[in-house]
């Protein structure tokens, strides 16, 4: 084969791939003109959606507060058996349990915040 013909032999197979590739481009394109109809969503039924999801994050994160707080409060009494030294040290360990949980638990409150700032 001379050279004329293996450049016009690549050059056709280079057309017909850059044809299959605009054909599956064109393919994939919205056509405006269909009659396909395009639905916009509301803008004020997603922000109430948002909002009742954000109500009810935080109505979770008050509750965890509070049950927190009352399971604190309980272990941080003395209990009849325990002597000083063993009653210092499970107040201790209850202050960093319960400061861990608290971290946790505000964690959602900051979580509740940024998503409402992204909306």
């Amino acid at each position: 084969m001379n050279c004329l013909a293996k450049k016009t032999v690549v050059y056709t197979l280079v057309a017909i791939m850059q044809s299959s590739v605009f054909a599956v481009v064109a393919e994939a394109a919205p056509d405006y003109n269909s009659s396909q109809q395009i639905v916009q969503l509301d803008r004020r039924d997603h922000h109430n959606h948002r909002r009742y999801h954000d109500d009810e994050r935080r109505r979770v994160h008050d509750e965890r507060m509070r049950r927190e707080h009352e399971r604190h409060e309980r272990e941080m009494r003395r209990r009849h058996y325990e002597n000083e030294r063993e009653w210092h040290e499970r107040r201790e360990r209850e202050r960093d349990r319960h400061d861990r949980e608290l971290r946790d638990i505000a964690a959602i409150l900051i979580g509740i915040v940024i998503g409402s700032a992204s909306d």
